[in-house]
């Protein structure tokens, strides 16, 4: 396997163990994933890192479950191969404040490598439409 197919297994590593940091809901841990200008972009808008660690911090955000559907896919950029985008599809349980919601999301990421580590930069979801 090559250098890009190496990368591209430990990023799908790096997502996976990202997912599970969100379901523990320990804000802390999900911290670790992300880069301190990190930023979430939905159709509510953009939301920043602080934000999102709130709301998991005061349990108002919490996640059940979180899994990918089918294998990301993983593109690698830059001269140096620091910069990389996964794009998958998603799909999760979340509860904010108390109430449920099932989603169904594409969900694309964008990684920096800093001191040997991926952190996500930048997290774009697109609910996902049929077929």
């Amino acid at each position: 396997m090559g250098d890009s197919g190496r990368v591209a297994e430990e990023l799908i590593a790096r997502e996976r163990d990202w997912a599970a940091a969100i379901v523990s809901d320990d804000a802390d841990l999900i911290a670790s994933f992300v880069t301190d200008d990190w930023v979430i972009v939905s159709g509510r808008g953009i939301g920043t890192r602080d934000e999102f660690l709130a709301l998991v911090r005061s349990g108002d955000l919490t996640h059940s479950s979180m899994r990918h559907v089918g294998t990301p896919r993983v593109r690698v950029h830059g001269d140096s191969g620091d910069t990389a985008v996964v794009t998958g599809r998603m799909t999760n349980t979340a509860y904010y404040r108390g109430q449920r919601f099932d989603a169904d999301e594409w969900v694309t990421d964008v990684f920096v490598r800093r001191g040997g580590c991926w952190r996500c930069v930048l997290t774009h979801l697109t609910t996902a439409g049929p077929g």
